[in-house]
Protein backbone atom coordinates (compact mmCIF):
# COMPACT_ATOMS: atom_id res chain seq x y z
CA UNK A 1 0.00 0.00 0.00
CA UNK A 2 0.66 3.61 -0.41
CA UNK A 3 2.39 3.05 -3.80
CA UNK A 4 -0.03 5.48 -5.14
CA UNK A 5 -0.58 9.28 -4.08
CA UNK A 6 -3.41 9.53 -2.04
CA UNK A 7 -4.80 12.84 -3.56
CA UNK A 8 -4.93 10.66 -6.62
CA UNK A 9 -6.94 7.94 -4.93
CA UNK A 10 -9.38 9.90 -3.45
CA UNK A 11 -10.30 11.61 -6.95
CA UNK A 12 -10.02 7.95 -8.89
CA UNK A 13 -12.62 6.46 -6.22
CA UNK A 14 -14.90 9.83 -5.97
CA UNK A 15 -14.84 9.49 -10.02
CA UNK A 16 -16.29 5.93 -9.74
CA UNK A 17 -18.57 6.65 -6.80
CA UNK A 18 -20.16 9.10 -8.68
CA UNK A 19 -20.81 7.09 -12.02
CA UNK A 20 -21.70 4.22 -9.96
CA UNK A 21 -24.64 6.47 -8.54
CA UNK A 22 -25.16 7.47 -12.65
CA UNK A 23 -25.25 3.31 -12.93
CA UNK A 24 -27.78 3.19 -10.32
CA UNK A 25 -29.89 5.95 -11.52
CA UNK A 26 -29.66 4.17 -15.08
CA UNK A 27 -30.81 0.70 -13.33
CA UNK A 28 -33.78 2.71 -11.88
CA UNK A 29 -34.92 4.28 -15.22
CA UNK A 30 -34.46 1.25 -17.24
CA UNK A 31 -37.19 -0.40 -14.79
CA UNK A 32 -39.65 2.37 -14.72
CA UNK A 33 -39.03 2.00 -18.85
CA UNK A 34 -39.68 -1.41 -18.83
CA UNK A 35 -43.11 -0.97 -18.96
CA UNK A 36 -42.59 0.90 -22.37
CA UNK A 37 -40.10 -0.93 -23.69
CA UNK A 38 -42.65 -1.54 -26.50
CA UNK A 39 -44.17 1.57 -27.43
CA UNK A 40 -40.45 2.55 -27.47
CA UNK A 41 -39.00 -0.02 -29.74
CA UNK A 42 -41.68 0.77 -32.31
CA UNK A 43 -40.45 4.03 -33.08
CA UNK A 44 -36.85 3.29 -32.86
CA UNK A 45 -36.07 3.20 -29.12
CA UNK A 46 -33.28 1.63 -28.00
CA UNK A 47 -34.18 -1.94 -26.96
CA UNK A 48 -34.65 -3.03 -23.27
CA UNK A 49 -32.11 -5.33 -23.66
CA UNK A 50 -28.94 -2.94 -24.59
CA UNK A 51 -30.45 -0.35 -21.79
CA UNK A 52 -29.92 -2.94 -18.87
CA UNK A 53 -26.37 -3.79 -20.27
CA UNK A 54 -25.73 0.01 -20.27
CA UNK A 55 -27.05 0.80 -17.30
CA UNK A 56 -25.42 -2.74 -15.49
CA UNK A 57 -22.10 -2.06 -17.26
CA UNK A 58 -21.69 1.60 -15.74
CA UNK A 59 -22.39 0.36 -12.53
CA UNK A 60 -20.33 -2.65 -12.25
CA UNK A 61 -17.02 -0.83 -14.02
CA UNK A 62 -17.96 1.89 -11.32
CA UNK A 63 -17.76 -1.00 -8.53
CA UNK A 64 -14.77 -2.35 -9.97
CA UNK A 65 -13.10 1.28 -10.21
CA UNK A 66 -13.75 1.77 -7.05
CA UNK A 67 -12.14 -1.58 -5.86
CA UNK A 68 -9.22 -0.96 -7.51
CA UNK A 69 -8.62 2.49 -6.23
CA UNK A 70 -9.01 1.30 -2.60
CA UNK A 71 -6.79 -1.89 -3.03
CA UNK A 72 -3.75 -0.34 -5.28
CA UNK A 73 -3.71 -3.31 -7.13
CA UNK A 74 -2.27 -3.01 -10.54
CA UNK A 75 -3.66 -5.84 -12.17
CA UNK A 76 -7.52 -4.45 -11.45
CA UNK A 77 -5.99 -1.33 -12.74
CA UNK A 78 -5.36 -2.15 -15.43
CA UNK A 79 -8.72 -4.11 -15.82
CA UNK A 80 -10.34 -0.98 -15.34
CA UNK A 81 -8.19 0.87 -17.76
CA UNK A 82 -9.38 -1.71 -20.37
CA UNK A 83 -13.18 -1.06 -19.89
CA UNK A 84 -12.70 2.60 -19.91
CA UNK A 85 -10.59 2.43 -23.34
CA UNK A 86 -12.89 -0.22 -24.65
CA UNK A 87 -15.93 2.13 -23.52
CA UNK A 88 -14.48 5.50 -24.48
CA UNK A 89 -14.41 3.43 -28.72
CA UNK A 90 -17.81 2.27 -28.26
CA UNK A 91 -19.04 6.10 -26.83
CA UNK A 92 -17.59 7.30 -29.85
CA UNK A 93 -18.52 5.17 -32.45
CA UNK A 94 -22.03 5.64 -31.37
CA UNK A 95 -21.91 9.29 -31.39
CA UNK A 96 -20.32 9.22 -35.12
CA UNK A 97 -23.57 7.11 -36.20
CA UNK A 98 -26.14 8.87 -34.26
CA UNK A 99 -24.37 12.00 -35.85
CA UNK A 100 -24.76 10.37 -39.67
CA UNK A 101 -28.25 9.12 -39.14
CA UNK A 102 -29.19 12.57 -38.08
CA UNK A 103 -27.57 14.18 -41.34
CA UNK A 104 -29.26 11.64 -43.14
CA UNK A 105 -32.93 12.66 -41.13
CA UNK A 106 -32.30 16.12 -42.24
CA UNK A 107 -31.76 15.26 -46.00
CA UNK A 108 -35.20 13.48 -45.72
CA UNK A 109 -36.67 16.44 -44.46
CA UNK A 110 -34.69 19.46 -46.49
CA UNK A 111 -34.06 18.18 -49.77
CA UNK A 112 -36.49 16.71 -52.14
CA UNK A 113 -34.30 14.99 -54.55
CA UNK A 114 -33.27 12.51 -52.38
CA UNK A 115 -33.66 9.01 -52.02
CA UNK A 116 -35.26 8.87 -49.08
CA UNK A 117 -37.20 11.52 -49.11
CA UNK A 118 -39.14 9.71 -51.99
CA UNK A 119 -39.46 7.13 -50.44
CA UNK A 120 -40.50 9.12 -47.81
CA UNK A 121 -43.59 9.89 -49.88
CA UNK A 122 -44.43 6.90 -51.56
CA UNK A 123 -45.71 5.38 -47.80
CA UNK A 124 -49.96 6.42 -47.92
CA UNK A 125 -49.90 6.52 -44.22
CA UNK A 126 -46.64 9.27 -44.06
CA UNK A 127 -48.85 11.25 -47.08
CA UNK A 128 -51.69 11.44 -44.72
CA UNK A 129 -49.98 12.30 -42.00
CA UNK A 130 -47.80 14.98 -43.89
CA UNK A 131 -51.68 16.32 -45.30
CA UNK A 132 -53.21 16.56 -41.66
CA UNK A 133 -50.39 18.60 -40.58
CA UNK A 134 -49.61 21.20 -43.30
CA UNK A 135 -52.77 23.39 -42.56
CA UNK A 136 -51.73 22.97 -38.95
CA UNK A 137 -48.24 23.99 -39.54
CA UNK A 138 -49.09 26.35 -42.45
CA UNK A 139 -46.70 24.47 -44.73
CA UNK A 140 -46.80 22.43 -47.85
CA UNK A 141 -44.68 19.21 -49.20
CA UNK A 142 -42.10 17.71 -46.48
CA UNK A 143 -38.86 19.19 -48.23
CA UNK A 144 -40.72 21.12 -50.92
CA UNK A 145 -43.91 21.37 -53.47
CA UNK A 146 -42.73 19.11 -55.68
CA UNK A 147 -43.05 16.41 -53.01
CA UNK A 148 -46.34 16.25 -54.11
CA UNK A 149 -45.81 15.38 -58.02
CA UNK A 150 -48.16 18.16 -58.97
CA UNK A 151 -51.48 17.10 -56.96
CA UNK A 152 -51.19 19.44 -54.47
CA UNK A 153 -53.71 18.64 -52.21
CA UNK A 154 -56.40 21.52 -50.15
CA UNK A 155 -54.62 21.34 -46.86
CA UNK A 156 -51.65 23.39 -48.81
CA UNK A 157 -54.09 26.32 -49.58
CA UNK A 158 -52.24 29.42 -48.63
CA UNK A 159 -55.11 31.84 -46.82
CA UNK A 160 -53.23 34.89 -45.63
CA UNK A 161 -55.84 35.97 -43.26
CA UNK A 162 -55.91 32.36 -41.26
CA UNK A 163 -54.04 32.08 -37.91
CA UNK A 164 -53.39 28.62 -37.77
CA UNK A 165 -50.94 28.27 -34.59
CA UNK A 166 -48.78 31.43 -34.35
CA UNK A 167 -46.31 29.39 -33.79
CA UNK A 168 -45.72 27.60 -36.77
CA UNK A 169 -46.52 31.45 -38.78
CA UNK A 170 -45.15 31.50 -42.23
CA UNK A 171 -43.47 33.79 -44.30
CA UNK A 172 -46.37 33.92 -46.90
CA UNK A 173 -48.12 32.74 -49.99
CA UNK A 174 -46.79 31.64 -53.04
CA UNK A 175 -48.50 30.34 -56.61
CA UNK A 176 -48.52 26.98 -57.23
CA UNK A 177 -46.09 25.78 -60.29
CA UNK A 178 -47.20 25.58 -63.46
CA UNK A 179 -49.07 23.25 -64.43
CA UNK A 180 -49.94 21.40 -61.39
CA UNK A 181 -53.58 20.75 -60.03
CA UNK A 182 -54.96 21.85 -56.51
CA UNK A 183 -55.13 25.64 -54.88
CA UNK A 184 -54.00 28.70 -56.50
CA UNK A 185 -52.40 29.69 -53.54
CA UNK A 186 -50.22 27.40 -51.57
CA UNK A 187 -47.92 27.72 -48.62
CA UNK A 188 -43.97 28.59 -48.97
CA UNK A 189 -43.02 27.36 -45.98
CA UNK A 190 -42.07 23.61 -46.51
CA UNK A 191 -42.78 21.24 -43.53
CA UNK A 192 -39.35 19.85 -43.11
CA UNK A 193 -37.88 22.53 -41.57
CA UNK A 194 -40.24 22.42 -39.05
CA UNK A 195 -40.29 18.18 -38.71
CA UNK A 196 -36.53 18.68 -38.44
CA UNK A 197 -36.63 21.04 -35.85
CA UNK A 198 -39.00 19.26 -33.64
CA UNK A 199 -37.21 15.83 -33.58
CA UNK A 200 -33.92 17.23 -34.07
CA UNK A 201 -33.75 17.25 -30.07
CA UNK A 202 -33.59 13.71 -29.53
CA UNK A 203 -30.69 12.61 -31.56
CA UNK A 204 -28.87 15.97 -30.42
CA UNK A 205 -29.66 14.57 -27.05
CA UNK A 206 -28.40 11.30 -27.54
CA UNK A 207 -24.82 12.56 -29.26
CA UNK A 208 -24.20 14.55 -26.17
CA UNK A 209 -24.31 11.73 -23.72
CA UNK A 210 -22.45 9.72 -26.17
CA UNK A 211 -19.47 12.48 -26.55
CA UNK A 212 -19.82 13.07 -22.43
CA UNK A 213 -19.10 9.88 -21.76
CA UNK A 214 -16.72 8.84 -24.29
CA UNK A 215 -14.70 12.08 -22.61
CA UNK A 216 -15.30 10.69 -19.35
CA UNK A 217 -14.18 7.50 -20.25
CA UNK A 218 -11.01 9.03 -21.49
CA UNK A 219 -10.61 10.93 -18.29
CA UNK A 220 -10.64 7.60 -15.98
CA UNK A 221 -8.36 5.94 -18.48
CA UNK A 222 -5.83 9.09 -17.88
CA UNK A 223 -5.95 8.59 -14.34
CA UNK A 224 -5.94 4.71 -14.65
CA UNK A 225 -2.89 4.89 -16.42
CA UNK A 226 -1.29 7.26 -14.07
CA UNK A 227 -1.88 5.31 -11.35
CA UNK A 228 -0.03 2.41 -12.82
CA UNK A 229 2.77 4.44 -13.71
CA UNK A 230 3.01 5.31 -10.14
CA UNK A 231 3.21 1.77 -8.90
CA UNK A 232 5.64 0.86 -11.28
CA UNK A 233 7.80 3.63 -9.74
CA UNK A 234 7.15 2.11 -6.56
CA UNK A 235 8.19 -1.21 -7.74
CA UNK A 236 11.57 0.10 -9.09
CA UNK A 237 12.35 1.97 -5.84
CA UNK A 238 11.38 -1.42 -3.80
CA UNK A 239 13.68 -3.11 -6.41
CA UNK A 240 16.33 -0.56 -6.40
CA UNK A 241 16.34 -0.40 -2.39
CA UNK A 242 16.39 -4.47 -2.04
CA UNK A 243 19.70 -4.84 -4.53
CA UNK A 244 21.35 -2.46 -2.72
CA UNK A 245 20.97 -4.06 0.67
CA UNK A 246 21.98 -7.13 -0.82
Amino acid sequence: MGKINECLICVFIVFNVLFALIGCLLIFMVVKSTANSYQMSAVGGVSVGWRWVFAIGVLGVSCLGIYAGASENSVTIKTFAGFMGIGMIIMLIFGIIVLVSRNKLRDVFQDSTSEATKNFMKEKETRQLLDGLQETLQCCGLASVEDWNNNIPNSCECRPNDGGLAYFATSGCKSKPRGASGPDQIYAQNCGEFIYQSINLVPNLIMGICFAFAVTALLGLLLSLLMIHQIKNADMRGASIAMKGY
